[in-house]
C-alpha cells in the first residue's frame, strides 16, 4: 500500500499522546513554531500541568528556534478530539508492549489518513507493536531524550515505514529546534540510548555491589566530563520505574545482563521512590517537577 504524506504541515496540529515527562517536552518543542499543540492523558489534571509546563516555558525556547514563536496548547481527555486534523502523532505512554499494541491500533481507526504515527517508545522497536495496524507505512520511531536541553531524536524505520516519511521528519524536525538521526537497521535501545543504555547499568553496578554511592559516581562524572549532573541525577529525571522498565525489556532479550542494577531499581520502585517525579528517588528534591 502507498502512504500519502501529509500536505499543509502548517495549518495542522500535532498530538501527543501522554502527559508525562517526556510528553510535555515533546508538545513544548512542536510547539516553538506558532502552530497548535494537542496533549492527550485519560488524567486531566496531567494534562492540566503539561499545558501549565509548555506556558511557562516557550516563549523561551522559541526565541532559540530559527523562526520560532509561541504556538498554542490544549489538553483533552479525548482522544479523537486530540487526533483531529493532526498531520502528525506522538505516542509517550508507559513502556509496556500491550499497551502500545493497543494505542497504535486506536491512532490508525481515529488518525487523519495522512497523519505520520510515530512512536517515542525508548527501547521497542514499532515493528512489535503494529499488529493492528493497517497502514504500517506510516509508523516510525521517533525517540526523544530530554528536550529541550537534549534535543537529539532517534528516527527507526519499522520495517514497513515509507522512506518517504523518513525523508519527510528528516527535513521537517529541525525547524522545531530538535535533530534528528536515522538509525539504519533495527536497534533495540537505537543509537545514542544504546551508549546510554551502556553507561547507566554500570553506573547501577558500581553502587549495587557497594562500590560507590549515587552522589559520588555524579560528582566524579561532572569533575572528569565538565558537565552537569550524571546517571543517578539522569536516571531521577527520567523515573525509576521508567528506568526498570527499559532494563527490563534490555535484559528480556539478554539475559545474560547482570541482575544487579535491575534489583536495585526494584527497590526503589517499590517504596515508591521513582526521582523527580514523587519528590525522592536517588536523590530527595523539592518542587516536583
Amino acid at each position: 500500500m502507498t502512504f500519502a504524506l501529509p500536505t499543509g504541515l502548517d495549518s495542522r496540529p500535532v498530538a501527543v499522546l501522554g502527559a508525562g515527562t517526556l510528553g510535555r517536552r515533546i508538545a513544548l518543542m512542536f510547539a516553538t513554531r506558532g502552530g497548535e499543540v494537542r496533549i492527550y492523558d485519560p488524567s486531566a489534571t496531567a494534562g492540566k500541568q503539561a499545558c501549565a509546563y509548555v506556558e511557562q516555558h516557550v516563549s523561551e525556547v522559541a526565541a532559540r528556534v530559527g523562526g520560532g514563536t509561541p504556538g498554542s496548547m490544549a489538553a483533552t481527555t479525548d482522544l479523537a478530539e486530540a487526533l483531529a486534523g493532526a498531520w502528525l502523532v506522538v505516542e509517550a505512554v508507559p513502556e509496556r508492549l500491550e499497551l502500545k499494541r493497543q494505542v497504535f491500533a486506536d491512532l490508525d481507526r481515529l488518525a487523519a489518513p495522512d497523519a505520520i504515527l510515530a512512536s517515542n517508545s525508548s527501547s521497542y522497536p514499532t515493528s512489535r507493536f503494529i499488529d493492528g495496524v493497517t497502514t504500517p507505512e506510516r509508523v516510525v520511531n521517533m525517540h526523544f531524550y530530554m528536550p529541550p536541553a537534549q534535543p537529539a531524536v532517534d528516527l527507526m524505520s519499522s520495517g514497513h515505514t515509507d522512506r518517504a516519511v523518513l525523508d519527510l521528519l528528516l527535513e521537517v524536525l529541525p525547524r522545531y529546534g530538535v535533530f534528528p538521526f536515522e538509525a539504519h537497521r533495527e536497534s533495540t535501545g537505537f543509537i545514542f540510548n544504546r551508549i546510554w543504555a551502556a553507561i547507566k547499568r554500570e553506573a547501577l553496578s558500581v553502587v549495587a555491589e557497594g562500590v560507590s554511592t549515587p552522589e559520588d559516581v555524579d560528582r566524579m562524572w561532572a569533575i572528569n566530563t565538565g558537565t552537569a549532573g550524571g546517571p543517578f541525577r539522569a536516571m531521577d529525571q527520567v523515573g525509576l520505574d521508567v528506568v526498570l522498565d527499559i532494563e527490563n525489556h534490555y535484559a528480556a532479550e539478554n539475559p545474560n545482563l547482570p541482575t544487579g542494577p535491575r534489583e536495585l531499581l526494584q527497590r526503589y520502585v517499590d517504596t515508591g521512590h521513582l526521582g523527580v517525579k514523587t519528590g525522592r528517588g536517588f536523590y530527595e528534591y523539592g518542587a516536583r517537577d
